[in-house]
C-alpha cells in the first residue's frame, strides 16, 4: 500500500533531517567551544520546536489530510539542516535546530494516515509499524552521520570542520525529495485526495477549531499525552544525549560512540511494531483492559531499565541493558497509538496531535533534567517519572470500554473485538473520513457515518 509506505519513510526521513546534528555534536562543541549547558540547550531547542506544530497539524489533518502537510512540512525542514554550515556560534545552534525540530511533527500526519486506512482492530500494529520504521531514523541516522558520513568527508580531504559543516546537506536533500514525491505519488485515504472527494460531495467539510476542542476537552488524551511524554519523550533525550553519553563515560571516539548509540534507534526495527501488535493482542483477548494492561506493563519495566543502565559501568553490559531498554520504551509508544484511535474517532486526528506532542514534551523537561543535573541523578528523575507514568492508566476510561481495573465492555465493544458480530464492520474507519452528514465533532460521537453504515 502506497499510504503505508511513504507515511513510515516520510518519518524515517523526518528523523534524518532531525537527528543529523546529533552525532557531530561532540565535534560541533569543539569548533564553537560549547560547554554541557548550551549543549543541552540546543538539544532542547531541537524537540520543543515541533511542540506547537503537532498541535497544530493534528486539527489540519482532521481538515486536509496528511499527505500534502507530509511534504510541505519535510522540504520546509529541510531547508535550515541545509544551512548548518553556516553556523558560528551558540546562539544560531539554537535557532537552527528549532526550525529543523518542526520536521518531528510529521508524527502525526504518519499516525494519521495510518489510522484513516487501517480498522481500529489493527490499528495497534499499523500504527506502531509506521511509527517504528519512522523512529529507526533515529538510529540510522546515528550511524550515517557518525559512522558513514562524516568520515568519508574527511576521508575526502576536509578537516573535522569542514565536514561537519558541509555533511548535513546529504539528509536536506533526501527530505526535499520525499517531500515533492509524496504530494505527487500518494493518496489521502483509500477514496482517494480529501480535495477531490470534497468536490464530488462524497466528503463533508470538518472544523479544524471543532475537532481540536473536542480532542483537548477528553481527559484520556492528556493521560495519553503524560504516557507519550514518558516514552517518546525518553527516545527523543536518548537520542541527543546517547553519543555524547558513551563518549565521555567510556571514552571513545566520535565514530564509535555514534555507532553504539545507533542501536537504540535500531530498536524501531521490531519492537514498535511488536508492541502494537501485542496490544492488539491484549485486545483481542481481554479488550481495552488488555492494551492498558500491556501499556503500564511496558512503561514500568522502561523506568527499572533506566535505573539499570544508569549505574551499569561495564561498556558491554551498558550496551545490553540499552537495548533492553529500547525495547520497552517503543514497545510503550506502540501501545500508545494503539489506544489513540479508540478515544474519540471522529478527532483522531487532533488527539494525535496531542499526544504526540507529548513525546516532545517529555524530551524538553528530561532535557532539562540533563542539563541541570549531573548525569546520574538526570537518569534517576527519568526513570522515576516513567514508571509514575505506568501507574496512571488506571484512570483512563474509554465510553464504551473497560478500564485497567473497573468498568465492563459493552456487547458492542466485545463483539467488535472478538469479531462475532456485525458491530466489528461498523466500527472499522475514522467516521469523518470520506463521509457525508459526519458525526458531530463531540465527546459523544462514537457512531458510524451513514457512509459507513451503507458500506457496512
Amino acid at each position: 500500500m502506497r499510504a503505508f509506505h511513504f507515511s513510515w519513510f516520510c518519518f524515517f526521513t523526518a528523523f534524518f533531517i532531525w537527528f543529523a546534528i546529533a552525532p557531530l555534536l561532540p565535534e560541533i562543541s569543539l569548533t564553537l567551544g560549547l560547554n554541557k549547558q548550551q549543549v543541552w540547550t540546543s538539544n532542547i531547542c531541537s524537540v520543543a520546536g515541533t511542540i506547537i506544530m503537532r498541535f497544530i497539524n493534528g486539527p489540519l489533518c482532521d481538515k486536509y489530510g496528511a499527505r500534502i502537510l507530509m511534504g510541505v512540512v519535510l522540504a520546509a525542514a529541510s531547508i535550515p539542516c541545509a544551512c548548518t554550515g553556516l553556523v558560528q556560534n551558540a546562539t544560531q545552534l539554537y535557532i537552527l535546530r528549532f526550525f529543523i525540530g518542526l520536521g518531528g511533527s510529521t508524527f502525526v500526519m504518519c499516525q494519521y494516515w495510518t489510522s484513516s486506512m487501517f480498522t481500529k482492530e489493527v490499528a495497534g500494529t499499523a500504527n506502531a509499524i509506521v511509527g517504528g520504521w519512522g523512529n529507526l531514523g533515529g538510529g540510522v541516522t546515528q550511524l550515517i552521520m557518525g559512522s558513514v558520513l562524516f568520515p568519508l568527508f574527511k576521508a575526502g580531504g576536509m578537516t573535522a570542520e569542514q565536514a561537519w559543516r558541509t555533511v548535513c546537506i546529504v539528509p536536506a536533500c533526501v527530505g526535499v525529495l520525499m517531500g515533492f514525491v509524496t504530494i505527487k505519488l500518494s493518496d489521502d485515504c483509500p477514496k482517494g485526495n480529501y480535495s477531490d472527494m470534497k468536490k464530488n460531495g462524497t466528503m463533508a467539510e470538518v472544523s479544524a477549531s471543532a475537532s481540536f476542542r473536542s480532542g483537548a476537552l477528553n481527559l484520556n488524551t492528556w493521560l495519553l499525552f503524560i504516557q507519550y511524554a514518558c516514552c517518546f519523550g525518553v527516545e527523543l533525550t536518548m537520542n541527543n544525549a546517547a553519543a555524547s553519553y558513551f563518549k565521555a563515560t567510556f571514552e571513545l571516539s566520535t565514530e564509535s560512540a555514534a555507532a553504539i548509540a545507533s542501536l537504540f534507534g535500531w530498536m524501531n526495527l521490531f519492537a514498535r511494531g511488536l508492541g502494537g501488535f501485542l496490544s492488539d493482542k491484549a485486545n483481542y483477548r481481554c479488550g481495552m483492559r488488555g492494551r492498558l494492561a500491556f501499556q503500564t506493563l511496558c512503561l514500568v519495566a522502561e523506568g527499572l531499565m533506566v535505573f539499570i543502565f544508569a549505574n551499569t559501568k561495564s561498556l558491554g553490559l551498558a550496551i545490553f541493558i540499552m537495548v533492553i531498554f529500547s525495547t520497552f520504551v517503543q514497545a510503550a509508544e506502540g501501545s500508545t497509538f494503539g489506544i489513540v484511535p479508540y478515544v474519540n474517532p471522529p478527532v483522531t486526528g487532533s488527539i494525535s496531535g496531542i499526544v504526540g506532542a507529548g513525546g516532545n514534551v517529555g524530551a524538553v523537561c528530561f532535557g532539562l533534567g540533563f542539563r541541570n543535573l549531573d548525569t546520574l541523578h538526570a537518569f534517576y528523575l527519568m526513570a522515576s517519572c516513567i514508571c509514575v507514568s505506568g501507574v496512571i492508566s488506571g484512570m483512563i476510561f474509554i465510553k464504551g470500554h473497560a478500564g485497567l481495573l473497573t468498568g465492563h465492555d459493552s456487547a458492542e465493544v466485545i463483539a467488535a473485538y472478538k469479531k462475532t458480530g456485525a458491530a466489528a464492520s461498523t466500527t472499522l474507519q475514522i467516521p469523518q473520513v470520506g463521509t457525508v452528514g459526519a458525526a458531530k465533532l463531540t465527546d459523544d460521537s462514537f457512531h458510524p457515518s451513514p457512509y459507513e453504515e451503507e458500506e457496512a
